[in-house]
């Protein structure tokens, strides 16, 4: 004996419109359940953007420091084995001045002096010896300059190996002692040591510290981030 409970599931069916069971399941979502759907996948949509905009962001902030990083080893490179071969050689300007063998300041031209070691792989007819500038630019980069020739020579083009400085200080060590410039006797053409303060135009500053000299075969950067 079955108990009737007044539910006509067909019956309702037809009073929403639809013949059977059967046609209502094949009705789908309604408008509401699209609309919930619809906004839920423009949430994880957004949230997607979102994180691979972030991702691209950090990639391209991380390969910036990256950069930075090497161009400051770079020139810390250059610099130890430049100073390190450092040679008490006076040479000639173009104009045919006689300069020190090692000249350093605040101004545009950091440092200038004779290296040794310089490998002539063409057997040109040139010494094994070069000078070299070391010149901060009014664009904030610490360039680089060498010389074909000791004396009387024009300068190859700059290589820039630093950029984003704001200035440089320089400080030079003899017998012990340490003086803000440099002025080379006949006695002693070359200083003990350099300290070289950069001060990058984020604020960052950077002191690093070099022999100079023969026989210095590895100078010691010191680097302290502020």
């Amino acid at each position: 004996m079955k108990q009737d409970t007044g539910f006509d599931p067909v019956g309702r069916s037809a009073e929403h419109g639809f013949d059977s069971l059967t046609c209502s399941a094949e009705h789908g979502f309604t408008l509401i359940e699209m609309m919930i759907s619809l906004l839920i996948f423009g949430l994880l949509a957004a949230a997607g953007v979102s994180l691979l905009s972030f991702g691209v962001r950090a990639q391209a902030v991380a390969g910036k420091k990256l950069d930075d990083v090497a161009a400051l080893s770079r020139l810390d490179g250059v610099l130890v084995g430049d100073l390190a071969q450092a040679l008490p050689r006076p040479t000639r300007d173009e104009g045919g001045a006689t300069r020190p063998a090692f000249e350093g300041s605040n101004g545009a031209t950091l440092l200038r002096l004779v290296r040794g070691g310089w490998d002539n792989v063409d057997a040109a007819p040139r010494p094994n010896a070069q000078k070299v500038d070391y010149v901060l630019s009014e664009t904030g980069t610490i360039d680089r300059v060498a010389y074909p020739m000791l004396d009387g020579a024009a300068p190859l083009p700059a290589a820039t190996l630093l950029t984003g400085v704001s200035s440089v200080t320089l400080r030079y060590r003899l017998a012990g002692a340490w003086s803000d410039r440099w002025q080379g006797k006949p006695g002693t053409p070359l200083p003990d040591a350099v300290e070289m303060t950069i001060t990058r135009t984020d604020g960052t500053t950077f002191r690093e510290l070099f022999l100079v000299g023969i026989g210095n075969a590895m100078a010691k950067p010191v680097a302290n981030a502020n």
